[in-house]
């Protein structure tokens, strides 16, 4: 395909009329990342950033290639081990990454995401325990992941002021993790799975699974049915 041409299905006059608008767009972003670049702990590669995105704390994110936040998207560095993304990543509009609490108190743990995956829009990473995602990895819109729970089993106190019990996430390479998904603390999800739409995911699930439901579980095995019976 033309390079001044990068819709696939439109007459040639449309066709370069919407390329020019991608270029003038991600002009634009490149232009907010130059300016952000200087202040991060380590930036290497071209950021671009959208209209109202935010990196809050920058001295705690790094990236070793290529990063996209769309419009409104929101990154907060504050953690013990930071946010630390790989190259070709991209953070979906609205999304939120949010390690630590804006007002103070205990930091958070963090985040590492390998190359070339991305998170949709409206997402939510609350990595205040540790978070980690590898490559290749595509989570639709309106996913959340979080590591952490809210203690709750005294009585006599508020589950206010029990605080947390603060736990971790892992997610292998080569995952889809599909729109609306929840992954709740203490999770591992092998390499190679698939997650179903609006799945809430509460438990370990191995390599190559296809899961869902609420909980999820594991409906077949890439490739080939597994016996209902097990």
């Amino acid at each position: 395909m033309n390079r001044f041409q990068r819709f696939e299905g439109l007459q040639r006059d449309r066709n370069i009329h919407a390329t020019v608008q991608v270029y003038l767009r991600v002009g634009f972003m490149a232009l907010r990342g130059l300016a952000a670049k200087p202040f991060l702990k380590r930036s290497s590669g071209v950021l671009l950033l959208g209209r109202g995105a935010r990196i809050l704390n920058p001295s705690f994110v790094s990236h070793t290639g290529r990063l996209v936040l769309e419009p409104y998207a929101e990154v907060q560095g504050v953690s013990r081990g930071g946010i630390n993304l790989g190259s070709d990543v991209s953070i979906g509009r609205g999304t939120m990454i949010r390690p630590s609490s804006y007002y103070g108190g205990e930091i958070g743990e963090g985040l590492w995401i390998g190359d070339r995956s991305s998170i949709g829009c409206d997402g939510f990473i609350g990595c205040s325990g540790r978070i980690s995602i590898g490559s290749d990895v595509m989570m639709g819109p309106g996913v959340r992941i979080f590591s952490e729970n809210h203690l709750f089993d005294d009585l006599h106190s508020s589950i206010k002021s029990q605080g947390v019990s603060r736990s971790y996430v892992e997610i292998g390479d080569d995952c889809w993790i599909a729109s609306g998904v929840t992954i709740t603390a203490g999770v591992r999800i092998g390499s190679g799975v698939v997650i179903a739409a609006g799945s809430i995911v509460t438990r370990d699930i191995p390599d190559d699974s296809v899961a869902g439901g609420i909980p999820a579980r594991v409906l077949r095995k890439r490739g080939r049915q597994i016996d209902e019976a097990k």
